[in-house]
């Protein structure tokens, strides 16, 4: 603000005052805060500006920072293991593999185990969809993929485990679980026999990966908490392909309630048997024989 005193011609003094919105600006301006966002700076800044906050967009996306190529090579390295994963990961391990690896099996644990029930209840009349698969198949891997690691990383850390990270249990079983997906999509043939090769394939090799993985990290623990350890992970592992198998992939199972449905349905209106069901019932007698169903 400026005074400015002036005299009239009549000998009056007037006083006036001018604002000086201009220098007051100059003035009085509020230097812009360079940290201010909804999002916290990048790496590299110090170390209060980096810090990261758990509701903030960047604490979640250092998770999937990878881009496709190099999850394509981590897929191959886990089909055709050279070297130890954790190497592979570089101590950068990623959640995007394994969430899209998840929900892929996810999906075709529900399409081809829908098809294996199909033909294992055809001839029966129509047929409906059972959505409890596509809802049994998340619940199993999503569950399997999320707590199995979490409970193993605590365990690991109970015992002084300094190695143990929590992301690289995660990425590890995450990529552990994309040979299901082969094995999903040839498990589901009226052959039972070869389904339960194939699914005790892809246990072998998934099983082999995350012992071979693991076993560095369960080492670190005496040796009788490591073997125990290493019991149960593959224990755990075994109840999980057996779950795929019994829950997706029981072609025999499902033909066998429907067989002694119709035989008991026969002697009760004491019908005679037809040729056909004294073929499948032959058939059905030699599978149970041979799986000890």
């Amino acid at each position: 603000m400026r005074a400015n005193v002036t005299q009239n011609s009549e000998g009056e003094i007037i006083l006036t005052s001018t604002l000086d919105f201009e220098d007051g600006r100059s003035r009085n301006k509020i230097p812009p805060d360079s940290n201010a966002g909804f999002l916290p700076p990048p790496l590299g800044s110090t170390s209060t500006s980096s810090k990261r906050f758990l509701w903030s967009l960047s604490f979640y996306s250092q998770f999937f920072d990878v881009d496709t190529n190099e999850v394509v090579r981590r897929c191959y390295a886990a089909i055709f293991p050279r070297a130890n994963f954790l190497d592979v990961l570089e101590g950068n391990p990623d959640l995007y593999g394994p969430f899209w690896i998840a929900t892929t099996v996810v999906m075709i644990l529900f399409l081809t185990g829908t098809i294996s029930h199909y033909l294992s209840r055809k001839g029966e009349g129509h047929f409906e969809y059972d959505f409890t698969l596509l809802s049994g198949a998340a619940g199993l891997v999503y569950g399997y993929t999320g707590v199995i690691p979490i409970a193993l990383w605590g365990v690991l850390k109970w015992f002084g485990s300094e190695s143990a990270n929590l992301l690289e249990c995660w990425a590890l079983y995450g990529y552990a679980n994309l040979i299901w997906i082969p094995v999903a999509l040839i498990s589901w043939s009226p052959i039972t026999i070869l389904n339960w090769v194939f699914v005790g394939a892809g246990f072998g090799i998934s099983a082999l990966f995350l012992f071979r993985n693991l076993y560095p990290v369960l080492s670190a623990t005496d040796v009788k908490t490591s073997k125990v350890l290493l019991i149960l992970v593959v224990g755990l592992h075994a109840g999980l392909a057996i779950a795929i198998k019994i829950l997706f992939f029981a072609y025999v199972r499902h033909a066998a309630i429907a067989l002694d449905r119709d035989l008991l349905t026969s002697l009760r209106h004491g019908s005679p048997v037809s040729k056909k069901n004294k073929v499948d019932g032959t058939e059905e007698g030699l599978g149970r024989v041979l799986l000890g169903l």
